[in-house]
């Protein structure tokens, strides 16, 4: 019998690890955690930062020469 992720039986269920609520998680691990939880929206958003900076340096440079020409 297929049961849907919302209705699990007991031996399903998966287990909880449960941490002290006086202890924090360290920074490196909140940050980890962090990134894998955005890892696609960084990688697309990197991208798209990388291909404006393309576009603005080859305009940039298209100026460049244009200037050196006239």
């Amino acid at each position: 019998m297929k049961t849907s992720r919302h209705t699990r039986t007991a031996d399903e269920t998966l287990r909880i690890r449960r941490t002290r609520t006086t202890q924090k998680p360290s920074r490196i691990r909140r940050s980890r955690r962090w990134i894998a939880r955005r890892r696609t929206a960084l990688i697309y958003n990197a991208l798209r930062g990388a291909a404006y900076g393309t576009g603005a340096g080859i305009v940039g440079l298209g100026f460049y020469l244009l200037q050196q020409q006239i």
